[in-house]
């Protein structure tokens, strides 16, 4: 398992179009990927367990990956959610 905490940089934070955004990059994998803010844990690649977390730049989330290309997943998501 490969977890990261990063900080949201996107200028308007997760709002639908960001999250669909996110829900993207992270289906492109195969590992398993989870967003953590507080004490949710939600799938990155579901729209709607995503909207849940209600996100806005700032905030700071633990990105986590299991899966044979978990490394390039979480490193993925953290720069989509560094605005890179």
């Amino acid at each position: 398992m490969t977890k990261k905490e990063t900080v949201i940089r996107l200028e308007n934070g997760l709002e639908a179009r960001p999250i669909a955004l996110l829900v993207q990059v992270a289906s492109q994998y195969d590992s398993s990927i989870y967003l953590e803010y507080g004490d949710k844990r939600v799938n990155a690649k579901s729209i709607m367990g995503m909207m849940t977390l209600v996100l806005v730049a700032g905030d700071t989330v633990t990105v986590t990956a299991d899966g044979s290309d978990e490394e390039t997943a979480v490193d993925a998501i953290v720069t989509y959610l560094a605005g890179e």
